[in-house]
C-alpha cells in the first residue's frame, strides 16, 4: 500500500509542478520556475515521508566550502536528485538529454539552467558540459553531477566518467563526494518503496589541483567505501564492497 500510494502522490506532484513550472517558463528570468521546481521537490522529499514512510537523514553539511563547487555523488535511485536538490537554494545539475523527450521538460530544463549533455558522451558532450557549468560557476551556483552516468543497484558500481574530472580542473572548483543508501529505500527506478531512514552523507571536499588518475582514484574511493559502510550500517550486514558491472550499452 505504501508504494501504491507514494506513486500516486508521486505523479500527481509531477504533472501539476510540470505544467506549472512550464507556464512559468514563459517568465522572464530563471526565478519563477525556480521557485515552482523548489517546492516540487520540497513537496516531494515530504511525500517520501509521509507516504512511502522514507525519512532522511542528511549528515556532514558543516564539511561544504563557501561560494561555488561540484557535487559529485553516488546514485542509486531516482529519489537521489530530490533528496540533493532539496539541500540547496539554488543548484545547477548535469542530466542526459534523455529527460527532453518528455513534453515541456526540454524547456523547464533550460531555464532552469541544468546542464544537459548526450547520454553517450563523446567530444559534443564534455563540451556542452564545459558550456554550461562555465555558465554555473559564472552565478557562483553549486552544481550536481553522477560521475557513473547511470543508476546503479544497491551493490554495484559502474566505471566512473571523466566529465566530473574536467570540470574540476577547467573551473578550478572543490568537488565534494556524496554517499548515499537511499537505494535501499527507493531502489533505482522501481516501483516497491521501503520504509526506514535513509542517509546521504556530504563527505570531506577533494581540494583543486589533482591529476586525473589521481582525482579520480579517490573520488570513487571515498564515495564508494563511505556508501557501503552506510548500507551496512542500515541492514546490519557486513561491509562489503560494490562489484563493479558493464554500463548500459547507449554509453561510452
Amino acid at each position: 500500500m505504501r508504494s501504491l500510494a507514494f506513486n500516486i502522490a508521486y505523479w500527481i506532484l509531477s504533472i501539476s509542478y510540470g505544467l506549472t513550472a512550464a507556464f512559468a517558463a514563459l517568465a522572464p528570468g530563471r526565478g519563477a520556475t525556480s521557485r515552482v521546481i523548489r517546492a516540487y521537490v520540497r513537496r516531494m522529499v515530504q511525500a517520501m515521508a509521509v507516504f512511502a514512510g522514507i525519512r532522511l537523514d542528511v549528515r556532514g553539511k558543516e564539511r561544504l566550502p563557501q561560494g561555488a563547487f561540484i557535487i559529485a555523488s553516488k546514485h542509486q535511485s531516482w529519489g537521489d536528485g530530490f533528496a540533493t536538490y532539496d539541500q540547496f537554494d539554488d543548484l545547477a545539475f548535469v542530466t542526459g538529454d534523455h529527460l527532453e523527450k518528455f513534453p515541456l521538460l526540454g524547456g523547464v530544463l533550460k531555464k532552469l539552467g541544468a546542464i544537459v549533455v548526450n547520454s553517450c558522451g563523446g567530444h559534443e558532450a564534455r563540451q556542452a558540459l564545459a558550456t554550461r557549468a562555465a555558465e554555473a560557476k559564472a552565478e557562483n551556483r553549486k552544481i550536481l553531477i553522477y560521475p557513473e552516468g547511470h543508476l546503479a543497484a544497491v551493490g554495484q558500481k559502474y566505471r566512473y566518467r571523466s566529465g566530473v574530472w574536467h570540470m574540476y580542473r577547467d573551473f578550478d572548483m572543490p568537488v565534494v563526494p556524496l554517499a548515499t543508501n537511499l537505494g535501499l529505500f527507493w531502489p533505482e527506478e522501481k516501483y516497491e518503496k521501503h520504509p526506514g531512514t535513509a542517509t546521504l552523507e556530504f563527505l570531506d571536499p577533494i581540494p583543486v589541483g589533482l591529476p586525473k588518475d589521481e582525482f579520480l582514484a579517490r573520488l570513487e574511493t571515498v564515495i564508494e567505501t563511505r556508501t557501503a559502510e552506510l548500507i551496512a550500517e542500515a541492514t546490519g550486514q557486513p561491509i562489503t564492497a560494490a562489484v563493479l558491472v558493464d554500463a548500459p550499452k547507449s554509453s561510452s
